[in-house]
């Protein structure tokens, strides 16, 4: 059935949907969403990892605390003085600093023992930094910078900013005068992340100042790896965008188009589904395309065939009826009781006819759905067919043809996958016809082989045989072609097409022939060899897989 949103229909409105600005059907706007929701999230993620890049601050530490430490051991070693008590030569470290240079992506300050700065590496570089000067202070606005902890003009104490940041080095500088390293992130001036590690100078226990080391390129690290990871992001949008359109072509297309040519089927406009392009496709698509003609070619000719039973079945109700009428207005005219008996005896005819016809046509309209409805199971032919024969021989009369049933030696069972019930009912067909074929004194004689893998069943007869261009003619539906004296009305013509239609559902075949008695010579034709000793139908089905 085609999508509500792109085929219409009498009884179906199309409803608006969500997507609709979106080119294509719906299946197609959703491979669309779909594909971009998954891009979406592919960025997102990401971009917050890179925004959350543990391993880069870890390694940033790790590299700042060994500078660190190689300085501060450079400073304990150089720039102490005084003996008992230890001091750090304030002037000395400075040189020592300033000496040792430092990547221009780094910061390193030194403070002493009482938390007052006494060096930084932005004073003895060639490092300019500017900013916009803070507004002028009036007369009694306060102190003025605080250049214990502070840079020089970077620190503002009328910035937030700056006062955020001013506290936080405090606090990290005070830990370290305890003996404690700190590492770790904190929040620059500018609110930038800042990398920055803090390591005491000892000799031996005394802190004699604190140094400290932070960089600040952490967010330029993660914008410039966003930069480069931006053509992949936009590569991957393009081959996304792509990808989505052309799904929407070979998927969401072809499957629009098959909806609306089911539709047309359904609206009876037409009897097949043919879209050419698509069947030719060797893909799913293709396959779905061929299935979809396959099944409306079959029930296209199911169609047909319904039409021709019902067109068989009129014109062989109407024979009787037929009949039945033309005697019942000839019974009134009737005066003689011979006449009149003759005349009874054709309305107990077409009438025992008519009900024959109905069963047969009952039985053969539900077989459809009697095939289709119970699924296969296993079944022994040895024991169905000796059941089935065993049936007849308990309810024999007098007068009647003989059945039996033989089976090689050895051949204790013949599985194969169907439905009991309806091989059973192949079985009594076939039997019931010999036997309607069959003198009183004659045997049908039902035999049970195998051969290559294949199940036979063979219902042999002594009647007359059938006429050569009628061996396929007699599974045809009403077709009857009986010798003089046979019972009228007797048969409906469908026993051998219902047989015939029950074996092909079950993937074999049955066919008619003639038996022949031993009398050839040298030199007749094969067709000639013999005298017909009645007729042979056989039974070929796959046998069931163990």
């Amino acid at each position: 059935m085609a999508s509500d949103t792109d085929i219409g229909s009498p009884e179906r409105p199309t409803r608006p949907g969500r997507w609709r600005w979106l080119p294509g059907s719906r299946l197609g706007r959703l491979i669309i969403v779909l594909n971009l929701v998954g891009l979406t999230i592919l960025i997102s993620g990401a971009l917050v990892l890179n925004e959350l890049r543990r391993g880069l601050v870890n390694a940033r530490i790790d590299s700042l605390t060994t500078q660190g430490e190689l300085l501060a051991t450079i400073i304990d070693q150089a720039a102490t003085v005084g003996e008992p008590e230890p001091m750090m030569d304030g002037a000395y470290a400075a040189e020592i600093l300033q000496l040792l240079s430092n990547p221009r992506s780094q910061r390193a300050r030194l403070f002493d023992a009482e938390g007052r700065l006494i060096a930084d590496s932005y004073w003895v570089s060639d490092r300019v930094e500017w900013r916009t000067l803070p507004p002028a202070r009036t007369r009694g606005d306060g102190p003025g910078l605080d250049l214990n902890l502070s840079g020089g003009s970077e620190d503002d104490p009328d910035s937030a900013d700056a006062a955020k940041a001013q506290a936080a080095l405090r606090a990290e500088v005070n830990t370290a005068l305890r003996g404690v390293h700190w590492a770790g992130l904190r929040v620059g001036v500018d609110g930038e992340r800042v990398v920055s590690v803090s390591i005491p100078i000892q000799h031996v226990k005394a802190v004699l100042g604190v140094l400290t080391l932070e960089a600040r390129d952490v967010d330029e690290i993660i914008a410039a790896e966003r930069a480069a990871l931006l053509p992949f992001i936009l590569i991957a949008v393009a081959v996304s965008l792509m990808s989505s359109l052309l799904l929407n072509r070979l998927v969401a297309h072809p499957v629009r188009r098959l909806a609306r040519a089911a539709d047309r089927v359904r609206l009876a406009r037409a009897r097949a589904i043919s879209v050419p392009d698509i069947s030719r496709r060797d893909d799913e698509l293709g396959d779905l395309s061929r299935s979809l003609e396959d099944m409306t070619h079959a029930l296209s000719e199911r169609i047909d065939a319904i039409e021709r039973f019902a067109a068989d079945v009129a014109h062989e109700i109407r024979n009787p009826l037929t009949s039945l009428r033309s005697a019942v207005e000839t019974l009134g005219l009737v005066e003689e009781p011979a006449a009149r008996d003759r005349l009874m005896a054709v309305l107990q005819n077409d009438v025992q006819r008519l009900d024959r016809l109905v069963t047969d046509i009952s039985n053969a309209s539900r077989l459809d759905a009697e095939l289709s409805r119970e699924a296969p199971t296993p079944v022994d032919l040895r024991r169905l067919i000796s059941d089935v024969v065993s049936l007849y021989q308990a309810t024999a009369r007098l007068g009647e043809p003989a059945v039996t049933f033989t089976a090689p030696e050895g051949l204790e069972t013949v599985m194969v996958s169907g439905q009991e019930g309806a091989l059973g009912q192949v079985l009594r067909n076939l039997i019931d016809n010999a036997r309607s074929f069959s003198a009183p004194d004659g045997v049908v004689r039902v035999a049970l082989g195998r051969q290559k893998g294949q199940a036979l069943i063979m219902v042999d007869d002594d009647g007359p045989g059938i006429p050569p261009e009628n061996l396929e003619n007699i599974f045809e539906r009403f077709y009857t072609s009986r010798p003089k004296g046979t019972a009228f009305g007797g048969n409906s013509g469908l026993g051998l097409s219902i047989a015939r239609q029950i074996i092909l559902a079950h993937d074999g075949t049955v066919r008619a022939e003639n038996r022949r008695r031993d009398t050839s010579t040298e030199g007749d034709a094969p067709e000639a060899a013999g005298d017909i000793a009645g007729a042979r139908f056989t039974v070929i089905l796959p046998e069931a897989r163990r």
